[in-house]
């Protein structure tokens, strides 16, 4: 398994988790944008848990990682990530392929378990046949002789394991879709689609501006019953990060004085993504500069070589 990246559950994500456990709980269609850099798909992924679940084998995974899944709850949420050229088929096939990877999560342990029951009557019976014949009783023609071992039951087994499979059903209650930019009206319609036909939450995640454009599809918009505009970190956030001594992974800095921490605060406006790359340059005129700490020279400097485009 992937090892899932470092992430802050900050305010914005709070609210972002509360709307989607709205949106499941009573099974609507919702509607989350805003713009880019602000946390958007490292808030699905961490609320879905997909870097975890989404490259799982689950007939290689070991027994531990496959209780490590299980320990923060039975996996209920998938994440599908529209392609640039997303085509109807393509859309639905995301989701069914996302949905049976959960579904077939949530059948391993019960096959595990079937699987350790049928080798364990096996070898039982394997050692009673063994000590059987290396008795001679099968050769005793004339005294009384013991009945060989019965084999196991397989089909027995094999009935039972059918009904308790049979209650197990698809555990899928949420379906998020980054990038929701990208689909067209057809491939929207697929959407609309699996969600009709399914009691299930979904979640369309994308740019400002997405919800003009499905206002123009009154099928569609009309089952829309969230709506959720992820906002960028407040100073007061972005400052108990930095407080905190916050870096993105791999970074490493020195403590930040005031002066320091509110021209970050400054120059990302709030912009996670931004904060992140302003860090890890800052880092580098750091060290390059062998700097004791980070002074506003630094992060200026840092500033002059990063491509800023709008924060907010």
């Amino acid at each position: 398994m992937s090892e899932p990246a470092q992430f802050v559950e900050t305010l914005e994500y709070r609210r972002f988790a509360e709307f989607c456990e709205a949106c499941r709980r009573y099974c609507y269609v919702g509607l989350c944008y805003g713009p880019p850099g602000v946390g958007k798909t490292l808030s699905a992924r961490h609320y879905t848990c997909w870097d975890t679940i989404h490259d799982v084998n689950v007939y290689t995974i070991p027994e531990e990682e496959l209780l490590a899944i299980y320990s923060a709850g039975k996996p209920d949420t998938v994440l599908c990530t529209a392609s640039v050229i997303s085509t109807p088929k393509s859309v639905e096939g995301d989701i069914s392929k996302a949905r049976d990877l959960l579904y077939r999560i949530a059948r391993e342990p019960l096959y595990r378990e079937h699987k350790a029951t049928m080798e364990q009557q096996r070898d039982q019976y394997e050692k009673e046949r063994t000590e059987y014949c290396a008795s001679g009783e099968w050769m005793n023609l004339f005294g009384e002789q013991k009945s060989p071992p019965d084999p196991p039951a397989y089909d027995e087994l094999a009935r039972k394991f059918a009904e308790r499979e049979k209650t197990i059903v698809d555990p899928t209650s949420l379906v998020l879709i980054d990038e929701a930019d990208r689909l067209k009206m057809a491939s929207l319609e697929a959407v609309r689609d699996v969600f009709d036909r399914s009691q299930i939450g979904l979640i369309l995640i994308g740019m400002p501006g997405i919800e003009k454009r499905l206002a123009r599809y009154p099928q569609f918009y009309s089952r829309i019953g969230f709506v959720h505009e992820f906002r960028p970190l407040s100073t007061a956030e972005v400052r108990r990060l930095l407080t905190g001594a916050w870096t993105p992974p791999g970074i490493h800095l020195p403590p930040l004085d005031e002066e320091t921490m509110a021209a970050i605060v400054r120059i990302t406006g709030g912009n996670f993504r931004l904060l992140g790359r302003l860090l890890a340059q800052t880092e580098r005129i750091v060290e390059i500069n062998e700097l004791p700490k980070v002074t506003c020279q630094a992060v200026e400097a840092a500033r002059e070589s990063l491509v800023i485009g709008q924060t907010g």
